[in-house]
């Protein structure tokens, strides 16, 4: 395992030793269907994430209100939202989730580096719609099967994103109930990005779930391209949250199709 991943997985033990996710409130979730959404939408599918730092970035805007955040970005046109529930490195927590979760309507993805069963039950009790999965932690042998984590969080009502980087972890992705896959752009052993990733992913490989395009995202032209290479929706973060008028960054990224 890569020393980001370690560091990743790392900041997760920690949370959960910190009492991160013991949440005694429950929300419930959206009640719509992401994938119809999807499906059903004429223009660009956007997944827009509210996070204020990252690994790579650090700072990428100064923790604000996150409602005010994510009622924009709903104005502007995103079928749904992932909000970061990670305190360290991420500047995320699930209170902001919940804050979220009460105002707006949409399908929300619970954001995270998911190691334990703990998380998804926080997941649950914070009206998460989704939660996401990284494949690559459970090919390299360092958690449980997860098929045992997608089991436990479709039992528990939460849908599920894998995302995947390398064409073997997509192909095994693909073999798992996961209902929606990404394809990260960004390779977290060196997060560099590169949005031919995407290209290159579904040009050897067929897919048979709506998948993704994640991370480097930055222009309609990116939208036009990551279209025409197959990918059913895009997760962007960090280029909204540095925007200074969000909702009118995600309206026109939106209208790129």
């Amino acid at each position: 395992m890569s020393d980001v991943l370690k560091k990743l997985v790392k900041n997760s033990q920690t949370a959960i030793s910190d009492g991160i996710y013991e949440i005694s409130e429950r929300l419930p979730n959206s009640g719509v269907d992401l994938a119809d959404s999807i499906r059903n939408n004429q223009h660009a599918s956007l997944i827009t994430e509210i996070k204020f730092a990252s690994p790579s970035l650090g700072e990428i805007r100064k923790v604000s209100d996150p409602v005010s955040i994510a009622k924009a970005m709903v104005r502007g046109g995103a079928v749904g939202l992932s909000v970061l529930t990670q305190p360290y490195l991420f500047s995320g927590s699930p209170k902001y989730f919940m804050e979220v979760r009460r105002q707006v309507k949409v399908p929300m993805l619970m954001k995270d580096i998911i190691i334990d069963k703990i998380q998804i039950d926080a997941a649950k009790k914070i009206g998460a719609d989704y939660m996401l999965l990284i494949q690559s932690l459970f090919d390299m042998g360092h958690l449980r099967e997860i098929d045992e984590f997608i089991s436990y969080g479709h039992k528990n009502g939460l849908k599920v994103l894998v995302e995947a980087h390398t064409e073997s972890e997509f192909v095994n992705s693909m073999k798992t109930d996961a209902d929606v896959v990404g394809i990260n752009n960004r390779n977290l052993d060196t997060l560099e990005i590169d949005i031919n990733t995407t290209k290159k992913l579904l040009e050897n490989q067929k897919k048979s779930k709506i998948t993704l395009s994640e991370s480097g995202i930055n222009s309609p032209d990116d939208i036009k391209f990551l279209k025409k290479c197959g990918a059913d929706a895009f997760l962007i973060g960090s280029s909204i949250m540095k925007s200074d008028n969000i909702e009118e960054n995600v309206r026109g990224l939106v209208n790129a199709i």
